[in-house]
């Protein structure tokens, strides 16, 4: 029995650091890639926080909800691409157990404080469309302000919870994480102990995470499509609808994406699929932001114009995103 701990002991000692697997063929030609897209998320989030900052014509509530959500972004990033290039540049794979709890504990955070952030900007969107007379008064920017605090505060300690659950546990045996950055699924995979309460509170987060804010998201849209079928005009049902268009489709990539590698039963087969689809909400939607945001968008693109010195009238509209 004696020899038994001793052993376990010393299994358990070896794992002082983890090995990202990630995606290790053609490195230059993934690094090249990845460092254009982290510089193009830099870039475009960044211009999107100066634009709405400089811009007085911008300082309503859904651009603050934007802005809020382009600055998390940059963040967000941040706590996985570069790791991911230096991986790629030097071969090396290795993360410390301290800089694999730190990394995980920044995704979660910030990935729990954008799933209601989004949940916040689509409550905005209902009050501006549903209760126009009253949505000034009632979206006030200390509202705002609370809004965007609670979704950091609701995230911070539920993750310190997580973080500590996780790290708890023995890791013997492989330390070899099959993702590109530190996660909780791929994590307690490597665990040699019983995982079920582990497992249960992983699925309580994300219900609380995914599934409450997707609801209260999926109750304003609701009511939003009430409003807008009920509009006489079709010009005035495209261009309502045109407002919304560019949250719901950040949405259902962001939510859609995440609930499957959250929310799905694991299986051999959903490693490399979670893998894939983690790309999708940690890489390509911060990528897509600014273009989805301000593609079609008036008058971000005429604050734009107005930034690089082109003075034109301002365009004066619903505002919207579309």
């Amino acid at each position: 029995m004696d020899l038994g701990q001793a052993d376990y002991k010393q299994n358990h000692s070896t794992v002082q650091e983890f090995i990202l697997v990630g995606y290790q063929a053609y490195p230059a030609l993934l690094f090249t890639v990845f460092l254009a897209i982290y510089t193009a998320i830099l870039l475009g989030n960044g211009l999107i926080v100066l634009v709405t900052t400089l811009d007085p014509a911008l300082h309503t509530p859904m651009y603050y909800f934007l802005r809020s959500l382009s600055g998390l972004e940059m963040c967000y990033i941040s706590v996985t691409l570069p790791k991911m290039l230096v991986n790629l540049v030097s071969g090396n794979h290795s993360i410390s157990l301290l800089s694999c709890a730190s990394q995980m504990f920044f995704l979660l955070f910030l990935g729990g404080a954008e799933c209601f952030l989004l949940a916040a900007m689509a409550y905005d969107r209902y009050l501006a469309i549903c209760r126009p007379l009253h949505y000034m008064t009632i979206m006030s920017h200390r509202t705002c302000v609370g809004m965007v605090a609670g979704s950091f505060a609701i995230s911070l300690p539920m993750q310190l919870v997580q973080i500590g659950i996780v790290f708890s546990l023995p890791f013997c045996g492989s330390n070899e994480i099959d993702h590109f950055f530190c996660d909780s699924p791929p994590l307690l995979s490597l665990a040699c102990a019983d995982i079920y309460s582990n497992e249960v509170a992983l699925y309580t987060e994300s219900i609380i995470f995914l599934i409450i804010p997707f609801i209260l998201i999926l109750a304003s849209y609701v009511q939003i499509a009430k409003a807008i079928l009920s509009m006489p005009s079709a010009t005035g049902r495209q261009k309502t609808f045109s407002t919304c268009s560019s949250h719901l489709t950040v949405v259902i990539l962001f939510y859609g994406s995440a609930m499957i590698v959250y929310l799905r039963p694991k299986t051999p087969e959903s490693v490399k699929v979670n893998k894939l689809l983690s790309l999708l909400y940690t890489i390509i939607i911060p990528l897509c932001n600014p273009l989805i945001y301000t593609l079609r968008n008036r008058e971000v693109k005429t604050a734009f114009r107005r930034l690089l010195g082109r003075k034109r009238p301002l365009e004066v509209g619903t505002g919207m995103m579309g």
